[in-house]
């Protein structure tokens, strides 16, 4: 099975999003939200957000990504806000990655496990109050 669009609310067959390379997701995550015709500050970042996730959840049991997405769309998110929600702590993950505490330390030794934690911590009521 070929990719040869996306939309963020329908999860795409993962062995064929895995198949195609990081720029090929990209350009479908872009083209997509070309259509919107929203106005967005950083475009490339922002597809590059959506193939990030859509790359986890593709990983299906491996990581607690796709759950998570799911459990975000049974307390009312649609995929496209559930995929959003998660991002949101993945960036907030990379802020903590590359900010170092008062000591001047790296933060934290096991960052997946942070990560996985905040997934942990997130639901839909949550993330909608966040603005």
């Amino acid at each position: 099975m070929t990719i040869d669009s996306y939309d963020p609310n329908i999860a795409p067959d993962p062995a064929s999003w895995l198949a195609l390379g990081d720029d090929e997701r990209r350009t479908l995550v872009e083209a997509w939200h070309a259509t919107l015709q929203a106005e967005m500050p950083n475009i490339p970042v922002h597809a590059m957000m959506h193939v990030i996730v859509e790359n986890q959840v593709a990983e299906g049991d491996a990581l607690p990504v796709q759950r998570k997405v799911r459990q975000l769309m049974a307390q009312g998110l649609d995929r496209h806000d559930a995929i959003h929600a998660v991002a949101s702590v993945l960036m907030h993950h990379f802020h903590a990655l590359m900010t170092r505490d008062e000591t001047g330390k790296a933060a934290g030794s096991d960052q997946n496990q942070r990560y996985f934690s905040a997934l942990g911590r997130l639901n839909a009521r949550k993330w909608l109050r966040s603005g």
